[in-house]
């Protein structure tokens, strides 16, 4: 079977670049002992904070709803890698807080992360890689993401 001669579009580019991502930071999570992570777990353990936050802040970090993310936060729970704590500031809401296993989980992502980036620069130029994700950054700093 033959490949497409069309050129990718930046849909193709985009999708390529958070498949490889993911694919490499989930691969690498599981060797450590974290294969029960999913990448539908990324629209919460990537804006995890050690102070906790709440689901409400989660929500719209993600840009996902609130119903999607309590799902996932109660799949998380479940894990073992967060835990529902009361909000000092307000004793009737709740902090999502990293449990000792989902520190390290995100200890360990940070690393590869910064591992892959560093890839990326290596590839193209340290001044080319941060021109490109100041751009990105910029590109989709205001975008809308809806869910089906």
């Amino acid at each position: 079977m033959g490949r497409s001669t069309r050129p990718a579009d930046l849909g193709m580019l985009a999708t390529r670049l958070l498949l490889g991502l993911q694919s490499e930071l989930f691969r690498r999570s599981a060797e450590a002992g974290f294969d029960d992570i999913r990448p539908r777990h990324g629209a919460v353990t990537a804006y995890l904070d050690e102070n906790g936050l709440r689901q409400s802040e989660l929500t719209r970090l993600s840009r996902r709803n609130k119903q999607t993310i309590g799902a996932i936060i109660d799949e998380l729970e479940k894990l073992g890698y967060v835990t529902r704590v009361p909000d000092p500031a307000d004793r009737r809401a709740k902090l999502i807080m990293p449990t000792d296993r989902g520190r390290r989980l995100m200890e360990l992502s940070d690393g590869i992360v910064a591992d892959i980036e560093r890839e990326y620069a290596a590839i193209v130029g340290r001044q080319p890689y941060d021109q490109f994700f100041q751009t990105l950054s910029a590109i989709t700093a205001d975008l809308e993401i809806t869910e089906e």
